[in-house]
């Protein structure tokens, strides 16, 4: 697994490596990191190290440090390097004495943008190869200040991060202004929330070690290899119902496409056998004959998890549909509509003690307690799924999975493609599926985000290597293959 730390937890962790190393010990290594992955990125994007050009964007404090004695160890390449400085009062005085001492360049920014433009930022730039961003790390909280801002404004060639994008929040990944969109984080000791949590802005992540000793995470990626490895697929005595067998009630006559990409999803994740109970049981027998239809729950039959609410109305008739299966003692996935009807009752969920997890979007996340997630995406979902004592899953282009006293869970999907009417409803039956075989929630959650995410990229992908707009259909349609490489990956 991946684990991200807070910038606390680093500090802490920070602390304590300084008790048993010497002095600037820890920046050397991470300044040595920092300026090998520099060197790769020329060496690729330019066809050389020496001769290259490389800007610094420096500020105060230690970030700034990592940077400068970067700078330095580039120079001994044949690097020309020119650092600005964007509070030369306070820049780290041992990583600006070793950039001169090797020959860079060292450039004080103005002190107002009106000085700045009267200078010209790309006077002041030059013309790099490649920017270092080295503004602000852990400790910076707020978008970039105005002088900053204009300078990376004025960027037009690929931005290495040093530690995080300057200006992004270090815990929540919030942004609240101008940051610094970068090609290449690379951060040092242990990942942060912010990598996960506003991967677009932070580009490929490197994590250099520095030695650091750390606490268990409390946010935690599950690597695609541990999906794999830990996916149910039958075994040599399995059958259909050892397999687990998943109940999907979903679907209504309004919205008969739910009953079918729900009942898709749990079909497509598992062997098992998968039985339906609604109104919606031509549409899905038309699509997927191997499935077991009904038209009420208690006609159903013997299932071992229920997936709810995927376009099953609000009615008085899906209330009283959503209130029987939570009544039971198995495991139940709740969406779409269902979770609208828990918006007015959440005592129908509240009590349980079998696992329920539900699977809002931001709208329905606020529509559950009366709030935005806000920019704590984290902090958010770990008290709903505390004060309901269920497991939630909370939508985005980085899903949380959050459960009761556990660590949340995170799935970074690596693009947008997801980003469709409809997928929810394959989502929500994939999760199902893994419930029914006997998956602990959180990792079935977790684990399903995961394929689900691959399956749309792999959709988006299938006829063009820049990537088209899918519809759930062929995220759908995707599901298996995208099983399939995460077993390979395992296997490896």
């Amino acid at each position: 697994m991946l684990d991200y730390y807070t910038a606390d937890e680093v500090r802490a962790a920070e602390a304590e490596l300084f008790t048993r190393v010497p002095a600037g010990m820890p920046m050397h290594r991470a300044a040595f990191g920092l300026a090998d992955v520099v060197a790769r990125e020329l060496r690729e994007r330019t066809g050389g190290v020496a001769g290259r050009t490389v800007t610094l964007l420096v500020g105060s404090g230690d970030n700034g440090g990592d940077a400068l004695w970067a700078g330095s160890f580039l120079r001994r390449r044949g690097v020309a390097v020119r650092a600005v400085l964007l509070a030369p009062e306070r820049a780290h005085a041992a990583g600006l004495a070793a950039l001169r001492r090797t020959g860079g360049r060292i450039c004080p920014a103005p002190a107002t943008v009106a000085e700045l433009v009267v200078q010209g930022a790309g006077a002041l730039l030059g013309a790099p190869d490649l920017v270092v961003d080295g503004i602000v790390g852990i400790s910076g909280r707020g978008p970039l200040r105005p002088v900053a801002a204009e300078l990376v404004a004025g960027v037009h060639c690929p931005i290495i991060a040093a530690d995080l994008p300057s200006g992004v929040d270090p815990d929540t990944g919030a942004v609240s202004g101008p940051t610094v969109r970068a090609d290449v984080t690379v951060t040092f000791g242990a990942l942060k929330p912010v990598h996960a949590l506003a991967a677009p802005l932070c580009g490929r992540i490197e994590l250099v070690p520095i030695g650091l000793r750390l606490p268990d995470a409390n946010l935690i990626a599950l690597e695609p290899r541990t999906v794999g490895a830990g996916w149910p697929v039958p075994g040599p005595f399995d059958d259909k119902y050892t397999q687990g067998v998943t109940g999907v009630c979903a679907g209504s006559a309004t919205y008969p496409g739910a009953a079918v990409l729900c009942t898709g999803g749990a079909i497509a994740a598992t062997s098992g056998l998968v039985r339906y109970a609604g109104t919606g049981a031509a549409q899905v027998l038309a699509h997927f004959p191997e499935v077991v239809a009904a038209e009420t729950i208690s006609s159903a039959g013997r299932v071992q998890s229920w997936v709810c609410g995927p376009g099953a109305g609000t009615d008085a008739a899906a209330r009283d549909r959503l209130a029987e299966i939570l009544a039971t003692d198995l495991p139940v996935v709740v969406d779409a509509d269902g979770l609208t009807l828990l918006t007015a009752e959440p005592g129908l969920v509240t009590g349980r003690t079998a696992p329920t997890v539900l699977t809002p979007h931001a709208g329905e996340f606020a529509r559950l307690t009366g709030s935005e997630p806000g920019p704590d995406r984290v902090a958010a979902v770990r008290k709903l799924a505390e004060s309901w004592q269920v497991t939630v899953l909370l939508k985005g282009r980085a899903t949380l999975i959050a459960s009761p006293g556990r660590p949340v869970l995170v799935n970074e999907a690596g693009g947008s493609w997801a980003a469709t009417a409809g997928s929810g409803d394959v989502l929500s039956g994939i999760i199902a599926a893994l419930l029914a075989s006997g998956r602990d929630p959180a990792w079935a959650a977790a684990a399903a985000a995961r394929v689900h995410a691959l399956a749309a990229n792999l959709a988006a992908h299938s006829s063009t290597t820049a990537g088209a707009p899918i519809s759930a259909s062929p995220l759908l349609s995707h599901v298996r293959e995208a099983i399939g490489t995460l077993r390979e990956l395992a296997a490896r």
